[in-house]
């Protein structure tokens, strides 16, 4: 029997992002769930690689290709796509480096800022006449901003082999912020219905990260009550929940996924 209270067929999904580690998993198991999924990403090639491996799953997905720091590139996009509906924003676009606060330099903190910040605000502005047609035909609409583990808690710098390689100040004061930024928008649009939320993941070092740095791998698992790493299957439910029925009461939320890391 169908649960269907966390069915998302006949619905839109948007994952900025969406070709990256994590993203991937995001588009995955809202494909799974029934979503059509839209993978965001700068390049079609990006994207459609993520499609290719999509379909395999038998999951529909079409290319989103918009750069979300450009307000004219998201515009574009969407007059491809004028008066149509978009149930599931996935705001999980980042890209970044390493450093301390003494190491860090101020275009770090801009470039962080701009792209795992003001890239939100941008995505949620432009789709917002699309996520407010969504909630007209289906009567729910979910806004999913993805923090970080780090924007509740600073990292231990002893788990980091250098400076330059340890998690910078730039990415906590950015996921922090989105973080923030979520219960805004929830109490702004709690009354349309548009339910705005925040997942804040742990540990999930990419498998690149785990082939190249073990050691670094181990040390991030002593930080982790479970004792282990996220696997990217476990991010993919908790923004599959968020964005269904399920939580048509959740709104405002910050959903640490983190083996209990910000628990200690």
């Amino acid at each position: 029997m169908t649960n269907t209270q966390f069915d998302l067929s006949g619905r839109f999904a948007l994952v900025t992002g969406g070709a990256g580690h994590l993203g991937f998993a995001m588009c995955r198991s809202l494909g799974l769930a029934g979503a059509h999924v839209l993978v965001n990403a700068r390049t079609a090639k990006s994207a459609e690689r993520c499609i290719e491996e999509l379909a395999k799953a038998g999951i529909a997905a079409t290319p989103a290709i918009f750069d979300v720091c450009d307000v004219n590139s998201i515009s574009s996009f969407i007059e491809g796509r004028r008066d149509a509906s978009l149930h599931v924003l996935v705001n999980n676009a980042y890209a970044g480096m390493g450093g301390t606060v003494e190491t860090s330099t101020a275009d770090q903190f801009r470039t962080a800022f701009e792209i795992g910040m003001v890239a939100v605000q941008n995505t949620l502005q432009a789709f917002l006449p699309a996520l407010r047609t969504a909630k007209a035909q289906s009567g729910d609409a979910s806004v999913i901003n993805i923090s970080s583990m780090y924007g509740l808690v600073s990292p231990n710098l002893g788990v980091y082999d250098t400076a330059e390689g340890s998690n910078p100040p730039f990415y906590g004061a950015v996921k922090a912020a989105v973080a923030q930024y979520t219960r805004y928008a929830a109490c702004e649009f709690g009354r349309e219905g548009i339910r705005v939320n925040a997942v804040a993941p742990g540990p999930f070092p990419s498998p690149d990260v785990q082939k190249r740095s073990p050691e670094l791998v181990g040390r991030l698992v002593d930080q982790v009550p479970m004792g282990r790493i996220g696997q990217t299957s476990e991010i993919g439910g908790p923004v599959t929940f968020l964005a269904s029925p399920s939580a048509s009461f959740v709104t405002g939320t910050v959903l640490s996924v983190d083996g209990g890391w910000t628990a200690w």
